[in-house]
């Protein structure tokens, strides 16, 4: 020990001072990477209550062209929350109430349409349904076709009453899953004048046998949403599964592509307030009112003006949508296919939206006129 000691400490004399330390402290001391700063402007920190824009003092945002304006109204009791879109100008402008996907909020597919529409004039009104984002309900994320339709008519029953609306030119727009519950609305409110299928997921057992594989899946999923529902009116207990999942083959929806568009929307924080509060997980009893739809009966219901846009790609293929068309009573129908167009293309793409909004401006000015 005493000779190692003595060849250290000459071994370390005869060194110049400046080599001595930078030998031992890059062979003793532990390396360190400093941690970046992070700019208080770029902080993922929330800085207060969760709210989905800096509204102002009239819980209003001005965008030049048009007004979005923070609302709420009641349906069955409940608060809904909701963005009115109100195009610059003092004259009363037809309305018109705008629903989208299942389990959505109103900041996905509903806003790009609502802000288009607002910049032709109409005011569009898009709210989070009871159960979902910001609106009320327990329990949370329960999608039921009793409620989504209740939802829609009182939309339009809150709209109506609006200064700034001509009651006498309502109009509902249906997007993706939200076409049917636009539909039954629709048929039971004989105020509406017209009303606009967008890339329609057409609830039907052939549509249902389409996503899950075939009849047998079907009612099984349905039989298991039964019992799921019967352990929460017997107990209180909430059973949720994922809408969109990559390994639980409980999920809702079990595509990539679908998967793709919608895990990104359950990210939180400041920098994603403005996508709302969409939640990747819904009631397993919801099931039973998803696949066991019948929009063929509302169909036949439906007397008002009614316009159609699809594509081959889109959420129910080729063939459903077709068949659908045939079932609508009202002899006022049109038909419109984007083809090549894909069902998410419906839900963001700029271009995609920007080729549907004239036909659905050009049909609602028609029969809302």
């Amino acid at each position: 020990m005493p000779t190692n000691r003595r060849y250290f400490l000459g071994t370390a004399a005869s060194l110049p001072l400046a080599t001595l330390t930078s030998t031992t402290m890059a062979q003793n001391a532990t390396p360190t990477t400093p941690e970046p700063s992070t700019p208080a402007h770029l902080s993922a920190n929330p800085a207060g209550p969760f709210s989905s824009q800096p509204w102002d003092a009239r819980s209003r945002v001005e965008t030049g062209r048009y007004t979005v304006e923070r609302v709420v109204f009641k349906s069955e009791g409940l608060d809904v929350v909701g963005n009115l879109f109100v195009p610059a100008g003092g004259a009363k402008k037809p309305g018109v109430v705008i629903t989208g996907p299942v389990a959505y909020v109103k900041e996905q597919a509903p806003l790009q349409y609502a802000s288009r529409l607002a910049r032709e004039g109409y005011i569009a009104l898009i709210y989070d349904p009871r159960y979902h984002g910001e609106s009320a309900g327990m329990p949370r994320r329960l999608e039921s076709r009793k409620a989504k339709v209740e939802d829609v008519q009182a939309a339009i029953a809150f709209l109506a009453e609006r200064a700034e609306v001509d009651k006498a030119r309502m109009s509902v727009v249906g997007v993706c899953q939200g076409m049917n519950w636009a539909v039954e609305a629709t048929a039971n409110t004989p105020s509406v004048r017209s009303v606009a299928l967008v890339a329609g997921h057409y609830l039907m057992p052939e549509v249902a046998a389409m996503y899950l594989g075939n009849a047998e899946n079907v009612a099984t999923r349905i039989a298991k949403a039964n019992e799921s529902r019967a352990i929460f009116e017997r107990t209180g207990q909430v059973n949720y599964i994922p809408i969109v999942s990559l390994t639980d083959p409980n999920a809702l929806l079990a595509p990539r592509a679908i998967y793709d568009f919608y895990y990104r929307w359950a990210d939180r924080g400041p920098f994603s307030a403005h996508t709302g509060l969409w939640e990747n997980r819904i009631t397993h009893m919801s099931e039973a009112d998803i696949w066991g739809g019948r929009i063929d009966e509302q169909l036949k219901r439906l007397t008002a003006p009614a316009l159609m846009v699809h594509s081959d790609r889109a959420a129910s293929g080729p063939k459903i949508p077709r068949q659908m068309f045939e079932h609508i009573a009202s002899k006022e129908k049109q038909a419109v296919w984007l083809e090549g167009r894909n069902q998410i293309q419906f839900y963001q793409d700029p271009m995609t939206i920007d080729m549907v909004i004239p036909h659905l401006t050009d049909f609602l000015r028609k029969y809302a006129a």
